[in-house]
């Protein structure tokens, strides 16, 4: 119970100090221009993903499968990434 806590500790420490970054970006650059709903998107992506990783390194005894789900986790996270922020599918979700 305890390494469960201190797993989503570690992961949404991980999740704001990467939120930081663009945040820090953002008070010496004008070229980094993300709105409180950009941070909250990336915030959830970033959770999502992370946690979703810990569960499958939680839950899957196989290697294999191990390495297979979390490359898959991983994928999509890219994936849904690339379209909010550039538009690579043409979707209405596209950031561009």
């Amino acid at each position: 119970m305890i390494t469960q806590h201190r797993s989503l500790g570690i992961i949404l420490l991980s999740v704001a100090f990467l939120l930081l970054i663009p945040f820090l970006a953002m008070q010496f650059t004008h070229e980094v221009n993300w709105s409180p709903l950009d941070f909250l998107v990336m915030g959830v992506l970033l959770s999502g993903a992370g946690l979703a990783g810990e569960r499958v390194w939680r839950t899957v005894k196989t290697t294999k499968h191990r390495i297979a789900l979390l490359f898959a986790i991983l994928a999509v996270f890219f994936l849904i990434w690339a379209e909010l922020a550039v538009g690579v599918f043409g979707t209405p979700f596209a950031g561009s």
